[in-house]
Formats: structure tokens, C-alpha cells, sequence
């Protein structure tokens, strides 16, 4: 029965080696297709979306009325119609000479950043060239980076404005924070998505002083009629009656709101808002998952772009292309084979050291690579340069630990039982894991840092350290027990 327990793991730890190294392989349209999850690389490792930004060097038609104002809907209209109302057009610069400054291009840089971290991105890298204002961004290529390079060159001006006049009545600065939020209603038949924009408290002022001035009114008009009625009577005298009528009409002072010049909507207030909290919504309300996607992801691009302010500076997309790393998968593949290499080298001196207990601590040494490969892929670890050293030290830690649990065990073969086993399992687990409080600390922290090189490196350790803690109570212990009398 001892035996075939030995067995059942040694076998156990074979299938999962195969797993984790060749993989799990079914046919899928007359092809074979490997089922086991592939790994997570950073751009230092698979490449990355490169966007380079320039300041616009673009101008834009701008027609002024004859005392020199700008005529707010001027693009409409034609040459013909200009020249007849006496307007004139003139070709302005997108951006003045005099914002294209050091302190701005920085502002600019730091909006930027804030954006990618508000959209949760971790991986990106963001420089910028302080001589022509160029900022270049390097972001990890999946399924939302088209969506996130969309945002980055977006402006971000936020407007309210007097329908008829023009004038500005709130914008960036009156903002606190803005979200996307989503919820049902007792009236609709579906989700709603909106943008959920919360005022400062200047801006809740304005707010409220606004939408008690842009408020829908009704008024109520008399209306009266004179009705000449020819009665026939005795003394052949006319009747005059009067009828009168009560209608309701609605008068409201309208707002526009606009977003990058965009016009998002024109109303007029039902009721005042006086909490400082507006909320629009995007799109209709919906019970179709791919619609609703859609105007969330629509809400929270806007969300996100707002939210980080104004930018002092208008760019324009200049590169958008895909740049494959410098490390090619070969290089990856002969690195690893050099490391599997040394650690087979090691795993033999074990064997050689402390003889049928090397061979069973060399097997279960081999189990938890295994596992811990299959854990990081499974865990959606994703691996840079620095993670890769993880693994490496993870590997090395496992070998100090097995190498000193069996080293208490060595010259005990003739009296070895599964107490002197969990005795010294016990010893082993207690000054090791004593030893790398430090590092257990360092890696929790490493783990919550928003930095992929850190983070890669905190998680690889974390799972390494767990498996190193789990694993070996589990298997290394229990083989070695099996082992003995």
C-alpha cells in the first residue's frame, strides 16, 4: 500500500510536468490546439502600441461678424451668404504660440498619465520631448488599447452654455469627479448607463443658480370671445355673449452642453439641482449585453478623459503603430533551457548528496516548478523581466528549503520514522520562513504597486512563496514520510 501511494504521486507530479511543459493538445478544425493557458508577457518582453502625439499645427476657419466677434455657428455658412451679411473669414491657428511652453507640454504629460492610470491601465510607459512637446506613449496591446488610444489626444473641455448666447456658464474648473454608473429604473424595461458629474462647491452654486434660471415654465393665457347671437323675440332685441378659454403654453430658457466642442445635448431643467451632482445619460436603456458594453464603455471613456482635466495643449496623433520587443521568443525559450539546465545540475547533486531521500526531494522539487508554472499562467500573472527573475528566485528559495529539510534527515536512514519526518519538517518551515519575513512583506507590498516591472516581480514572488508554504506540507512531507518505516 506504501508503494502504490509512492506511486500514485510520482506519476501525479509526471502528469502535471507534462502538462505544464507540453501542454494539453485536442483537435480543433483539423488542427491540434494546446488547451493549457499561455503566458501574460509585458512589452519588454512581447512589444508594445507605440503613439506618438504632436502639438496641432492645424488652423481652423474662423468667421467674425463686422465688430470683430466670432459668429457662432459661422461654419455653416457659405462664402455667398458671408459676403452678403458682411462677415469675414480668417484662418487661426489650433494652438497659440504662446501655450506651447515647457509647463504646458508637462501639464499635458501628467493628463496623460492620469488618464491611463484612471482607465486601469498598468503597463504603459509616457515620455516626452520638452524641445518640440512631443509625447510619446507605450501601452501593452489587447482588446481596449484602441479605445484607450482614442482618449489620449481627446482635449477634454467640458461646456455648458447658454443656448442662444453662447455663454459659458460651467465647465472644467466647476468639476469635482466625474463616473460612469448604471442602474434600472421602475420605468424602463432595461439598464441605463450614465455619466454621474459631481460640482465643486463653486460649481454646485453655479449649478443650482442655473438650473433654477434654465428651468421649464408654464404659463397659463386667458383668452376671450365675443358671440353675436340674433334672438327673435317680441321686441326684436340681438344678444352679445362672451366666451373665454384658458391655455397653457411652456416657456424655457435652454442650456447646450458640449464636450470637445461636440454638442451632447440641449435642455432645459425639470427641477432645480441643488446637490451638486448631474447625471446624463448615454444611450438608451437596453437589455442587450453588447449594446450595454457599448454605452458603458462609451461613459467610461468620456468619464475618464473628463476627470483628468483640460488639456492646456490640442494633440494630434502623429504615429500609432505596433513595435515588436527586442527580446525575441527564442531568446526567452534559451533562457529558460539554461535555467532548467543549472536547476537539473543542482537537482543531481542533491541526488548524489543525500542519496534516495535526494531522489524523492529532486521529484517533488520538480512537482512544485510545475505547479508554479501553471499558477502564474492561471493567474493572469503578467511576465516582464522582472518577473522572470521571480521565478528564478522562487526557484532557488524551494531548493534552499527542500535542501534543508533533508539535510536534517541525512545519516537517519537506518531510524528514520514519520515522526523524525514532521519533526523536522516543522524545524525546517520554522527557521526558513523566518528568515524571509522581510521578503514576504516587501512582496505584499510589491504586489499593490501599480508599475508592471514591480508588480510582475511581486506577484511571481507571492505565488512562488505561497506554493513553497502549501506544496510542501502537502507533498514533500507526505513522500518522505512514505518513505520511511
Amino acid at each position: 500500500m506504501r508503494k502504490v501511494k509512492i506511486l500514485t504521486i510520482i506519476l501525479l507530479i509526471i502528469l502535471v510536468t507534462m502538462v505544464a511543459f507540453f501542454g494539453v493538445y485536442f483537435k480543433v478544425q483539423n488542427r491540434m490546439e494546446n488547451k493549457v493557458e499561455g503566458y501574460s508577457y509585458a512589452m519588454d518582453l512581447d512589444g508594445a502600441r507605440v503613439i506618438r502625439l504632436k502639438a496641432d499645427e492645424t488652423t481652423e476657419t474662423i468667421v467674425k461678424d463686422a465688430d470683430g466677434n466670432e459668429v457662432a455657428d459661422g461654419s455653416s455658412l457659405t462664402d455667398e451668404e458671408i459676403t452678403e451679411k458682411g462677415y469675414t473669414k480668417e484662418e487661426t491657428p489650433v494652438n497659440n504660440s504662446e501655450d506651447l511652453t515647457v509647463e504646458n507640454y508637462e501639464k499635458a504629460k501628467k493628463i496623460i498619465e492620469t488618464r491611463l492610470q484612471n482607465a486601469n491601465v498598468s503597463n504603459y510607459v509616457v515620455k516626452l520631448d520638452s524641445t518640440t512637446g512631443d509625447i510619446i506613449i507605450e501601452i501593452t496591446e489587447d482588446s481596449q488599447t484602441d479605445a484607450i488610444v482614442s482618449m489620449l489626444d481627446s482635449e477634454g473641455t467640458f461646456e455648458i452654455l447658454d443656448t442662444e448666447t453662447n455663454e459659458v456658464l460651467l465647465n472644467n474648473d466647476d468639476i469635482e469627479s466625474v463616473s460612469a454608473v448604471y442602474g434600472t429604473s421602475q420605468t424602463s424595461t432595461g439598464t441605463s448607463v450614465y455619466l454621474d458629474i459631481e460640482f465643486t462647491k463653486e460649481g454646485t452654486e453655479k449649478l443650482s443658480q442655473v438650473s433654477n434660471e434654465y428651468k421649464a415654465v408654464e404659463n397659463t393665457n386667458t383668452t376671450s370671445e365675443n358671440t353675436t347671437t340674433d334672438n327673435t323675440v317680441a321686441d326684436n332685441t340681438t344678444g352679445n355673449t362672451t366666451t373665454s378659454e384658458d391655455s397653457t403654453e411652456t416657456t424655457e430658457k435652454t442650456i447646450t452642453m458640449r464636450i470637445d466642442g461636440e454638442e451632447i445635448m440641449t435642455q432645459s431643467f425639470d427641477e432645480p439641482i441643488e446637490n451638486g451632482r448631474m447625471q446624463l445619460s448615454i444611450g438608451q436603456a437596453t437589455t442587450d449585453q453588447e449594446t450595454f458594453q457599448e454605452n458603458i464603455s462609451q461613459a467610461s471613456t468620456i468619464a475618464t478623459v473628463l476627470d483628468s482635466g483640460n488639456m492646456p495643449i490640442q494633440y494630434a496623433i502623429d504615429e500609432n503603430q505596433f513595435i515588436y520587443s527586442d527580446i525575441t521568443e527564442n531568446e526567452i525559450q534559451v533562457g529558460m533551457y539554461v535555467i532548467l539546465a543549472i536547476a537539473l545540475i543542482a537537482l543531481i547533486v542533491m541526488v548524489i548528496r543525500y542519496k534516495m531521500l535526494g531522489l524523492f526531494g529532486a521529484i517533488s522539487y520538480i512537482g512544485l516548478v510545475s505547479v508554479f508554472l501553471l499558477v502564474i499562467r492561471y493567474a493572469n500573472v503578467v511576465l516582464s523581466m522582472e518577473g522572470i527573475l521571480g521565478i528564478v528566485i522562487i526557484m532557488i528559495l524551494n531548493y534552499i528549503f527542500v535542501n534543508k529539510f533533508l539535510s536534517k534527515l541525512k545519516g537517519k536512514n537506518k531510524e528514520l520514522d514519520k515522526t523524525t519526518v514532521q519533526i523536522a519538517n516543522n524545524e525546517t518551515y520554522k527557521e526558513f520562513f523566518i528568515k524571509i519575513v522581510p521578503i514576504c512583506i516587501t512582496v505584499i507590498t510589491f504586489c499593490f504597486i501599480n508599475f508592471i516591472p514591480i508588480s510582475s516581480f511581486g506577484m511571481t514572488m507571492f505565488w512562488g512563496i505561497a506554493l513553497i508554504a502549501g506544496y510542501n506540507v502537502v507533498i514533500t512531507n507526505n513522500l518522505l514520510k512514505l518513505k520511511a518505516k
